[in-house]
C-alpha cells in the first residue's frame, strides 16, 4: 500500500509541474487544491528536498524538482507503455519530447509527415545544438550532428552531408567568384557562433601545407541558420551551409556554390544520428518515431523542401 500511495504522489508531482498551480493540478485529478499540497509535502519529506520553489504568485520547480521530473516522466511513459503492451494495444500515443539541432527546422516537414501519420502522439521539440543529456534532461530522443559518444544511449544513423560555400549570383557579379580560399579575405563573410560556447565556427577548406588558413572578414556573424541563408540570397557575402539547406536554393539558381572542390577535399561528410536512451523495453512512441525515420531520407527530405 505504501508503494501505491508512493506511486500517486509521483503522479501528483507531474501533473502540478506540468499544471504549473495547485489548483490546475487539483481539478486534473479531481482532488482539492489541499490533497495536492499535501501530497507535495509527503513526497518531499519522503525524498528529503524541496520539487518547488513557491510564492503567492508563482510556482517553480528548483533544481532537484527539474532533474526529479525529467525521471518521473520517463517511468510513467515506461510505465504506460508497459500496460498498453499488456493490454494488446501498442497504437502509439503521448508527448514525445525530441531535441534538434539550430538548423532541424528543416526536418520540420519530415516531422510534420510523422504527426500525420500518428495523430495520437504530441510533439514536443527543443532546438539547440548544445551537447545534451538525452536521459537527465527527460529527452524521448535527439537528433544530432557527429558521432554518439554516451554509451547510454541507442543511436541510428539518417544520414550524411558536407557544408559548402554558396553567395548569390548578383553578389558574384559585383565582387567577382573567388577561385582560391586566400581571395576570400576581399569577400563579404557571413559566419555561425555557436550558441552553447560563443565560438565561431570555422570554414574548413583545403589549403597548401606551407599555406595558413585565411583570415577571414567577419562581416556578419550570427546564431542562426535561416538569417545567414536570406542574407546570402539577398546578394550581401558568401555563407558557409550544410548542403542539404541550400540544396533548393541552388537548384533555383538563387544561390551558386563556390571553391567546391577546396571544401569537399578539407573534410570528410558530417553524419546525423537519432539518439535515445538505450533498453529493454522502447515505449512505442519512440519506436515508431525510430521506425519513420528509418523508412525516410530525412535529409533528402530537408534538400528538397519536402
Amino acid at each position: 500500500m505504501q508503494d501505491i500511495d508512493n506511486l500517486s504522489g509521483v503522479v501528483l508531482f507531474v501533473q502540478l509541474a506540468q499544471a504549473g498551480s495547485f489548483v490546475a493540478a487539483a481539478r486534473q485529478a479531481g482532488i482539492s487544491p489541499s490533497a495536492v499540497s499535501k501530497s507535495l509535502a509527503r513526497l518531499e519529506q519522503r525524498l528529503g528536498t524541496r520539487l518547488f520553489q513557491r510564492s503567492t504568485r508563482q510556482l517553480s520547480l528548483t533544481a532537484e524538482g527539474k532533474l526529479f521530473l525529467a525521471r518521473s516522466e520517463r517511468i510513467l511513459a515506461e510505465m504506460q507503455a508497459a500496460q498498453e503492451e499488456l493490454a494488446g494495444t501498442l497504437a502509439p500515443r503521448g508527448r514525445l519530447r525530441l531535441g534538434l539541432p539550430e538548423l532541424g527546422s528543416v526536418f520540420l516537414p519530415a516531422l510534420a509527415d510523422f504527426s500525420q501519420r500518428h495523430p495520437a502522439i504530441a510533439l514536443d521539440l527543443d532546438f539547440s545544438d548544445a551537447l545534451a543529456d538525452v536521459v537527465g534532461d527527460g529527452f524521448d530522443a535527439v537528433i544530432r550532428i557527429g558521432a554518439p559518444r554516451d554509451s547510454r544511449l541507442a543511436a541510428r544513423k539518417l544520414g550524411q552531408f558536407r557544408s559548402c560555400l554558396v553567395a548569390s549570383p548578383a553578389y558574384l557579379a559585383r565582387h567577382g567568384t573567388p577561385s582560391h580560399p586566400l581571395e576570400l579575405q576581399q569577400h563579404a563573410c557571413l559566419h555561425y557562433r555557436f550558441r552553447h560556447s560563443g565560438k565561431v565556427e570555422q570554414w574548413q577548406l583545403r589549403q597548401q601545407a606551407e599555406a595558413p588558413a585565411p583570415d577571414l572578414p567577419l562581416s556578419m556573424v550570427c546564431n542562426n541558420v535561416e538569417a545567414r541563408l536570406h542574407f546570402a540570397r539577398q546578394g550581401l557575402g558568401i555563407a558557409w551551409l550544410p548542403d542539404f539547406y541550400v540544396h533548393s536554393a541552388i537548384a533555383d539558381g538563387s544561390l551558386i556554390e563556390v571553391l567546391r572542390d577546396y571544401a569537399i577535399a578539407a573534410h570528410p561528410a558530417h553524419s546525423c544520428w537519432l539518439l535515445w536512451p538505450s533498453g529493454p523495453h522502447l515505449a512505442p512512441k519512440v519506436r515508431a518515431l525510430v521506425d519513420f525515420l528509418a523508412e525516410t531520407d530525412i535529409l533528402l527530405s530537408a534538400a528538397h523542401g519536402r
